[in-house]
């Protein structure tokens, strides 16, 4: 599995591509098994709860994708059928090319987290959140919070 951590920036070029970040695409190449080419596949979907994308690799979203959807009746719950296709829902396969690494991500999706030039990457772990620079610190909580929150999960142990 494959961890991505750290910030990167980047900028949409004159056809709309961003250059993923050189400690990400070495993330994704470590993961090359027995000299085969790393799988540089990714999923890439609207955050539910902030003003992000996730960037998932095809692995990753292979997996959350069918943990989600096993926990779904989408044959007979209305609801559960409703809410899949909400969560599949402009939802773009992507692959860096390979000669720049450039992501060629739907316009909508950028428009959705109101990207217009200048963008921030960050590796929290299983994903990477890909922000529009001015909106990147609305996603960080303050450090009261942070602390709160450590606080809260330390007592849970």
């Amino acid at each position: 599995m494959v961890n991505f951590f750290g910030i990167g920036s980047g900028k949409l070029d004159d056809k709309g591509r961003i250059v993923l970040p050189a400690v990400f695409k070495s993330a994704l190449a470590a993961e090359a098994k027995d000299g085969q080419a790393p799988d540089m596949r990714l999923m890439v979907r609207k955050d539910i709860y902030a003003g992000c994308l996730e960037i998932y690799t095809w692995a990753e979203w292979e997996r959350l994708a069918g943990e989600i959807r096993s926990r779904l009746d989408i044959v007979f719950n209305k609801a559960h059928a409703a809410f899949w296709r909400k969560y599949m829902d402009g939802c773009a396969a992507v692959t860096p090319d390979e000669k720049y690494g450039r992501l060629s991500i739907p316009k909508e999706l950028l428009d959705a987290i109101g990207v217009t030039k200048e963008v921030v990457f960050a590796g929290v772990g299983y994903k990477i959140e890909l922000w529009a620079k001015e909106h990147r610190a609305e996603g960080l909580i303050s450090e009261q919070e942070y602390e709160a929150t450590a606080v809260e999960l330390s007592s849970q142990r």
